[in-house]
């Protein structure tokens, strides 16, 4: 029995595959393992840990992309990168093959745009311009709209954390193709392949595949038992559909 199995029994809403499968996702993006910094790991004993996890899985690379809030996670450079740096080094300790930075999870909230003017933002992809932005789950933020303008034409590259968590989308879907038309690009969690979050999630994450609307996966890790999961997840027909597709994964 799988392990997502054990924790939600036989009616599970996971539909798998015995087919041989090669994951040729080799980037992970978008997880919390930078310790003591988020609802992430707490200790760098758990950092490590995941991150052998990721290396097991056949990643090369891993961006983890610790909360930037406000109000509440005051995360920046000056504490995530010596942080980063301590954790590379205890993997070169360990002789663990992978590489490893950080960049963030921004919350559009009432200081976002001030931080976009500011300009000291924790980006990257191939031109350093990517940046993975985070709605509140109960209501789309009334900035939003301005928020993505100021990050346009500051020439950024805004990508979308897990749209499909997102009710207020899910419940009216030409919202996902507004904002694919403004140029966002979508990030599906891996764990809504196989109903983690909820049936509803699980259900999003079909239409958004299935529109082909997604640009990019991640784990969403935060502690052991999602890395546990993804093994599910690498035996799911969702998750095999949505690798046909040209993710940009690989190039980051």
């Amino acid at each position: 029995m799988s392990f997502l199995s054990k924790i939600f029994g036989k009616s599970s809403q996971v539909s798998q595959t015995n087919i041989p499968f090669d994951n040729p996702i080799q980037v992970e993006f978008h997880s919390h393992l930078i310790f003591g910094v988020d609802d992430g790991c707490q200790t760098i004993e758990q950092s490590i840990e995941l991150i052998k996890g990721f290396a097991a899985m056949g990643m090369r690379k891993i961006i983890t992309t610790p909360h930037i809030m406000s109000d509440f996670y005051k995360n920046s450079k000056d504490n995530l990168f010596p942080l980063r740096d301590q954790i590379r080094a205890e993997l070169k300790l360990q002789n663990i093959p992978i590489e490893f930075d950080v960049a963030a999870e921004y919350m559009v909230d009432d200081g976002f745009e001030r931080k976009i003017a500011e300009g000291n933002l924790l980006t990257f992809g191939p031109n350093g311009k990517h940046i993975l932005i985070e709605l509140p789950f109960m209501n789309e933020p009334p900035n939003l709209s301005s928020a993505l303008f100021e990050l346009q034409i500051a020439g950024y590259q805004p990508i979308l954390a897990h749209p499909e968590r997102y009710p207020f989308y899910n419940n009216e879907r030409t919202k996902f193709h507004e904002l694919k038309d403004r140029g966002i690009l979508f990030q599906l969690n891996m764990l809504s392949c196989v109903g983690y979050y909820a049936k509803q999630v699980q259900e999003a994450a079909q239409y958004l595949v299935n529109n082909r609307l997604i640009d990019l996966v991640g784990s969403d890790a935060h502690h052991i038992k999602h890395q546990q999961i993804l093994q599910d997840v690498l035996q799911n027909k969702l998750f095999h559909k949505v690798c046909e597709a040209e993710l940009l994964n690989n190039n980051l």
